[in-house]
């Protein structure tokens, strides 16, 4: 395996990556690294949450940035204000000991515009988004994107899956021309592909992270049969076996994540929800408690939780199948993080094993009866 002296980065950032314990690189990042430092081609490259993404383009992305001039060079869309906020700290730690202050901004919805603008007039050479909160500036002319050398699109298949296709093209089609656009998605929907096909220059370099290598390999996938009027007591049991680890179950439905975070409350369990509705002092609220350890156990819609990063959870499950196969793969990739071990356990009505037979060949991963 290489190293990340090996790999193009500068001892100043290498600096920074080992405070934070990422000593060897990832399969993604030894083999997107080299070719993003060159940064002559555009990039795509597909690979599950928890394979290191921000890491392998966001440490050869900042070996562009021209610190001595003071505007936008790189442009990060990703879906949530959780991952914007994220990639944007770990910007800021791989900076740590940067010879030149790298400036980070990070602008998203659920937090006052004014305040943003303010902050994209002080000098700024990396802007972190979300689509929606991006477009809005743009109208306002309160960003100028003009002089972008690179834009990277995080986990295009969640903004994509979140309705945000046409502010997605919107930014492809008002970047440069000569912008570098680097690719990142899980899985490869229709939308993906028109990207690909539409605003990928020829000769682009494309990656693909193998499932068997990536995240999954480190998750095991089981399922539970039970009763509909059996679950809810299947659920009750699980959680108290496993009372000292700490995990996500997710619904389809705001509505029933609500019903199930009451139920689970009832019986004194460390849950709390986050969903659609919630206002963002809310969701920041159960976030922090959750990320402090003042509960155990978060209950979750698909959308609510993009962009979630939470470390060491033990599991993920689904009391409710995912209503997309590529949900499956974004729910999984909760748990089982950069090279640790993690359970994905589907609670089903035996009509359903169909549904997870389809999921399990789809994603080329083994599904077993949990015993």
């Amino acid at each position: 395996m290489a190293e990340f002296s090996e790999l193009g980065i500068t001892q100043d950032l290498i600096k920074g990556i080992t405070e934070l314990n990422i000593i060897s690189p990832s399969e993604i990042q030894e083999k997107a690294i080299p070719i993003l430092v060159k940064g002559d081609a555009d990039f795509f490259g597909q690979a599950q949450t928890g394979t290191g993404k921000t890491a392998a383009f966001g440490l050869p992305l900042l070996t562009h940035i021209k610190t001595e001039k003071e505007e936008i060079q790189g442009l990060i869309l990703a879906p949530t204000r959780e991952l914007c906020q994220q990639i944007g700290k770990q910007l800021f730690k791989f900076t740590k000991y940067a010879k030149s202050r790298i400036f980070v901004e990070t602008v998203y919805g659920g937090a006052p515009i004014d305040e943003q603008i303010k902050r994209l007039q002080r000098p700024t050479h990396i802007v972190v988004a979300t689509p929606g909160r991006l477009i809005d500036l743009l109208e306002k002319k309160a960003i100028n994107i003009e002089k972008v050398k690179i834009f990277i699109l995080d986990e295009a298949d969640e903004m994509l899956s979140m309705g945000f296709k046409d502010e997605m093209f919107a930014v492809l089609k008002a970047v440069p021309q000569d912008t570098g656009v680097w690719l990142f998605s899980a899985t490869l929907p229709e939308g993906v592909k028109q990207i690909v096909k539409t605003f990928l220059k020829p000769g682009f370099q494309k990656l693909e992270v193998e499932r068997s290598q990536g995240v999954n390999a480190d998750i095991t996938h089981e399922y539970v049969i039970c009763q509909t009027k059996d679950k809810l007591q299947e659920l009750n049991d699980f959680l108290n076996y496993r009372k000292e680890e700490r995990g996500m179950i997710f619904c389809q439905t705001k509505r029933s994540a609500q019903t199930l975070n009451k139920q689970l409350q009832a019986r004194n369990l460390k849950v709390d929800v986050i969903e659609g509705d919630m206002g963002q002092r809310d969701r920041d609220k159960v976030m922090r408690m959750f990320k402090s350890k003042k509960i155990d156990i978060l209950i979750a819609t698909d959308i609510a939780a993009r962009g979630i990063d939470v470390k060491d959870l033990n599991f993920v499950l689904h009391y409710q199948l995912p209503q997309q196969i590529e949900y499956y793969t974004h729910r999984s990739g909760r748990t089982g993080r950069a090279g640790q071990k993690g359970y994905s356990i589907l609670f089903i009505h035996e009509k359903e094993k169909e549904r997870v037979y389809e999921i399990g060949k789809t994603l080329k991963i083994k599904i077993k009866a949990l015993n």
